[in-house]
């Protein structure tokens, strides 16, 4: 649990300047299918019985190809999200210009769902009321349930990039450097990536950093073992 200060100049600071959401998911995300989709073409080819320069070419195709793609779903996906706040925003505005006193109505609504009833109800409402930018922000977040903080659309194609390179080209090293018996070493490597990103995971929740590296590794050698499967159906 991370500590913060509670001088008022702190919480001031903290709360003018919320940090949304973040790049923990992207790089989740990111890092989980780059493990997972390459180390499947290093199963699958392997599985087939076809050689390491395969392999390799293939796997390193991947990392680049899909984590490119990847990255750019993101930042549309990302970008979609944007869009969709600032629509909504237009409509909130709208609405207020024409209907203000069923918008007023909706903020009242939206403060009694927080707790408050009476006077404080009322006082809060004007004061709310009285200023645009909070009015609407408030109408985005208990009326629609999105956040006031826009997500940023490079920082999280960015994320998922890096974390699908590095996360990709791990499976990929024992066949670069021609170890002996490569395919059991990736994947034990590979199985090691899925559980550190699982147990690194666990810092931003409750569950114990063993459980969450478990989970992820469940996940990611499911999708390995099924591919390896696929592939060796096709081995001459």
């Amino acid at each position: 649990m991370t500590d913060h200060g509670h001088s008022q100049q702190e919480i001031t600071e903290r709360i003018n300047a919320p940090p949304g959401r973040g790049v923990l998911r992207d790089v989740v995300y990111g890092g989980i299918d780059g493990s997972v989709t390459t180390f499947a073409i290093v199963a699958g080819v392997a599985g087939a019985g076809l050689s390491p320069f395969v392999i390799v070419a293939l796997g390193l195709a991947n990392v680049l190809a899909d984590g490119f793609s990847m990255a750019a779903g993101n930042y549309s996906g990302t970008k979609a999200e944007i869009d969709n706040i600032h629509r909504i925003r237009a409509i909130e505005e709208q609405h207020i210009r024409l209907y203000p006193d069923g918008e007023r109505k909706e903020v009242r609504e939206i403060l009694t769902q927080k707790g408050l009833s009476g006077r404080v109800l009322d006082e809060a409402t004007d004061e709310i009321t009285s200023n645009h930018d909070n009015w609407i922000n408030l109408m985005i977040e208990g009326e629609y349930g999105l956040g006031s903080v826009d997500p940023h659309p490079l920082k999280a194609a960015m994320a998922t990039f890096f974390a699908f390179l590095v996360a990709g080209m791990i499976p990929l090293l024992p066949f670069l450097f021609s170890i002996e018996g490569a395919f059991t070493v990736s994947a034990w490597m590979t199985a090691g990536v899925f559980f550190a990103i699982g147990a690194m995971k666990s810092r931003w929740s409750l569950a114990p950093w063993w459980r969450s590296g478990a989970e992820t590794l469940l996940i990611g050698g499911l999708a390995a073992g099924i591919a390896f499967l696929v592939g060796s159906l096709f081995h001459p």
